[in-house]
């Protein structure tokens, strides 16, 4: 399921989109400058725009539309599982693709409201008729503390045109109940998952927990995904979500809590496959 973004800001202002006479705006009458809200609704135009709102044409991908040098240009920002962004290149009009240089963008991304940003990479990845050396697609993956969190991401550096712009969007905050988790594993992955040991996720954690998987230790438990934790709680390792202690697992020889059976799945096999990536169980809580 793609999770849908809003915008966060425009080339040559942070944190505040100020708009200025947009694809919707009038040229009869000037307008002063007024806040925009943030992030129009994807897909919304026509009939269903209140007065001064900014429209714009239904997205190919699902998710928003960014506008880039005062909709000189617009982008697509779409957010995927495991922390993949995609960013798409468009036109003024934003129903047109355009082929920008295929060279990677660096940006930077930070907790909704955090003060430190980390950088990732935006690798071009053309997509079918795109000229050689150019790109309408480029791909990144955010750093793997910032998953399942509401984000903001900026590209300080894009060049379009023969001009550079700066680029900023957010994830939109996930709705409660409605955070994206990963998929059940088949029941032949699973006890190959859980019944074997490696990388930190060792003999002793297995017998801790029972020498059992995950789906049959919490049959019958409902998972009910709280995605405002308070300060204090603990989160999930995974999706950041209100941990649950009913879900919890022993790997390293500690308990973690999660928020439901598949997020077990994905932080054994993480222990197992890039166990560096695994913070101690008392990290894991709401600051």
């Amino acid at each position: 399921m793609l999770r849908t973004l809003r915008l966060l800001s425009l080339p040559l202002v942070i944190g505040i989109v100020v708009g200025l006479a947009g694809c919707g705006g009038s040229t009869n009458t000037p307008t002063p400058p007024s806040v925009t809200p943030a992030g129009p609704t994807p897909g919304k135009s026509g009939p269903d725009l209140k007065d001064g709102e900014h429209g714009h044409k239904p997205t190919a991908h699902g998710g928003i539309i960014v506008p880039i040098g005062r909709d000189n240009y617009h982008g697509e920002a779409v957010f995927e599982r495991d922390g993949v962004v995609r960013f798409y290149t468009l036109g003024q009009d934003e129903a047109k693709v355009i082929e920008v240089e295929a060279d990677p963008l660096t940006a930077y991304a930070k907790p909704d409201g955090g003060a430190e940003a980390t950088s990732f990479v935006f690798k071009a990845e053309p997509q079918p008729g795109d000229a050689k050396g150019k790109t309408s697609q480029f791909v990144g993956k955010l750093p793997r503390d910032l998953w399942g969190q509401k984000v903001e991401v900026t590209i300080p550096n894009i060049r379009i045109g023969g001009e550079r712009f700066r680029v900023g969007f957010s994830s939109a905050p996930v709705a409660h109940g409605d955070a994206e988790m990963p998929a059940k594993r088949a029941n032949e992955d699973e006890r190959k998952l859980y019944l074997t040991p490696g990388g930190k996720y060792t003999d002793a954690d297995i017998k801790a927990n029972g020498g059992a998987v995950a789906s049959v230790k919490f049959k019958g438990l409902k998972a009910q995904h709280d995605a405002k934790p308070q300060a204090g709680d603990k989160v999930c390792p995974i999706s950041m979500t209100k941990a649950n202690p009913q879900f919890s697992w022993v790997v390293d020889g500690q308990t973690y809590q999660f928020c439901c059976p598949p997020c077990v799945d994905e932080f054994v096999q993480l222990a197992k496959d890039h166990p560096d990536q695994i913070k101690p169980a008392g990290e894991y809580v709401e600051k």
